[in-house]
């Protein structure tokens, strides 16, 4: 049995919590056979050592029960904990990032370009995280357009301890900051890469962050200054992509989620945003409803939902496919969407048991799952 035949096998093995399985997810760092003897090694990064026992007795398995080895060794490689699924094995910079003191995990959320919607999915799955029972930050990092001040309905001004710190505003009991509290969201910001670079240095460092579970970076879309800072000086568990269906986004995603994996940067996954037109409503006396000739279910109350694709469908899926990471979710176009972020108050807080809020809450149990 060679390599590739074994490769076959281990496609039946998923990664625990997923759908995929763990070739596909790039959990597969080597296999070396040399005669009856087979030695798989793995790459495997949570925490949870019942997770990681749990896949090498399933791969041991798997091989034991070919019976075409006499001797069949799992093992998981020692520089698994710096990779993720999905990513390729990176050599260490010579100043390698730093964590910030006090916060267990940082997340970012990123996008090719803008217009997808990524700082509305930033507020929710921050205000998700919560919902959960975590102690969240949530950090916009657009210095050139702050949203964070108009998602969330604030205008305020942080404070100063007396060592010149950042007192991030505390919003629903979660910790807050966006440049846009500072200059004021109405001011137009013309600054050159080094000022940009300065600020968001300072903006990770100088602020009063306290003891979080998560830490929440919603970036500008690109490739640009701010994310290299990033990444170049903070430690950052993974990024989560966000785009839209179209090909035209699809394209910009791909250059953000590639820079990302060069500057070894974990994809923890793509989310789809804009998936689709989700409608919800009730008929009266046994109405029917029904969409280009097409009756809709309706249930014995009269209740039915429906999702009408205005652009395509698959292209979240077809990225996440190419990059081997999980497609964390298909949020769709809502009128409640856009009606809770305009009133300022993110779906996620408005309505927790909304059908969109719940594939939030799919969406941050996928995330919290890789993590730990």
């Amino acid at each position: 049995m060679d390599k590739n035949q074994i490769l076959e096998l281990l496609k039946s093995i998923n990664h625990p919590g997923f759908s995929r399985d763990i070739v596909s997810f790039g959990m597969v760092e080597n296999i070396l056979v040399e005669g009856d003897n087979v030695n798989v090694i793995l790459k495997i990064t949570t925490q949870q050592e019942e997770k990681k026992t749990a896949v090498v007795k399933e791969v041991t398995k798997v091989l034991e029960k070919t019976e075409a080895f006499k001797n069949v060794n799992v093992s998981v490689s020692a520089g698994a904990a710096s990779t993720q699924p999905g990513t390729a094995p990176q050599a260490p910079s010579q100043q390698p990032p730093s964590p910030l003191d006090g916060i267990k995990h940082v997340i970012a959320v990123a996008s090719g370009k803008g217009g997808v919607g990524k700082s509305t999915v930033a507020a929710n799955l921050a205000f998700s995280l919560q919902n959960a029972g975590y102690s969240v930050g949530l950090l916009d990092l657009d210095i050139y357009g702050p949203s964070l001040p108009i998602i969330l309905g604030i205008n305020e001004q942080p404070e100063l301890t007396q060592d010149r710190k950042l007192v991030p505003l505390d919003h629903k009991g979660m910790k807050i900051m966006s440049f846009g509290f500072i200059s004021g969201n109405q001011t137009p910001v013309i600054w050159r890469g080094p000022l940009v670079a300065r600020m968001t240095e300072q903006f990770f460092r100088d602020v009063v962050w306290g003891e979080l579970d998560y830490l929440v970076l919603d970036l500008p879309p690109g490739t640009g200054d701010v994310q290299l800072t990033l990444t170049q000086k903070l430690k950052i568990d993974g990024a989560v992509i966000v785009t839209t269906p179209q090909d035209i986004a699809l394209a910009d995603v791909r250059k953000g989620a590639d820079m990302f994996k060069k500057v070894q940067t974990p994809v923890l996954g793509v989310i789809e945003n804009m998936a689709g037109l989700f409608l919800e409503g009730k008929v009266e006396n046994g109405g029917k409803v029904s969409i280009e000739g097409q009756n809709v279910d309706v249930d014995v109350e009269g209740r039915f939902a429906i999702r009408i694709d205005l652009f395509k469908r698959g292209g979240g899926q077809s990225e996440s496919e190419r990059l081997n990471v999980p497609l964390l979710g298909e949020i769709p176009l809502a009128q409640e969407i856009m009606e809770a972020t305009d009133a300022g108050e993110p779906i996620t807080i408005k309505n927790p048991e909304a059908h969109v809020s719940k594939i939030y809450k799919s969406i941050v149990e996928k995330v919290v799952n890789v993590l730990n």
